[in-house]
């Protein structure tokens, strides 16, 4: 399954050696869950990617890539927001690069219920707001903006791949979103 953003900037490894790599190490990644707030700074939509996977099953996704070789994370986090949602989607990145969990991901399913059949990684995770005007990123179908009781449906969780609809429960309960 395929569905990394083509990167015109692939940082520090060849295709050929990042295979390699991802068979001997964990990759660092970086996920990003979209919000807008409200006024008072709650979480009122939460933005999600909607694309197919390999098996051309539409599947739900955040924001997410490797942090590359001499890449700080606040650097690694705006270079995806700006990839997955676009130039003008003004992320307000956090203050701090404490991220609110970090996923395990493994090839295959174990204890910590995230999975990516191609590699072991660690991945930091960020509730992000944006401001600005988003557009889904080339191998995305659309982005959609939800409420929180919206994709936390059971219906919608189901549409997430990897374990990443858990990943959404704990940015909403991170953010103070509670039902």
């Amino acid at each position: 399954m395929n569905v990394r953003t083509p990167d015109p900037n692939p940082g520090w490894l060849s295709e050929e050696d990042l295979f390699e790599a991802r068979g001997r190490l964990p990759m660092v990644y970086v996920e990003a869950v979209p919000v807008r707030l409200d006024p008072l700074g709650y979480v009122n939509e939460v933005g999600t990617l909607l694309q197919a996977d390999s098996d051309g099953t539409m599947v739900r996704s955040l924001v997410s890539g490797r942090v590359i070789y001499r890449e700080t994370i606040r650097a690694a986090l705006l270079r995806h927001m700006e990839k997955d949602l676009g130039p003008l989607a003004f992320p307000q990145l956090p203050l701090s690069p404490v991220p609110f969990t970090v996923a395990e991901y493994f090839p295959a399913p174990s204890q910590t219920g995230f999975t990516d059949e191609r590699q072991h990684a660690v991945s930091l995770a960020y509730v992000i707001p944006v401001t600005g005007e988003c557009e889904p990123r080339q191998d995305a179908l659309e982005l959609t903006w939800m409420t929180p009781e919206e994709v936390l449906s059971p219906g919608v969780q189901l549409e997430f791949s990897g374990g990443r609809g858990g990943l959404i429960r704990q940015a909403l309960a991170f953010a103070g979103v509670g039902f």
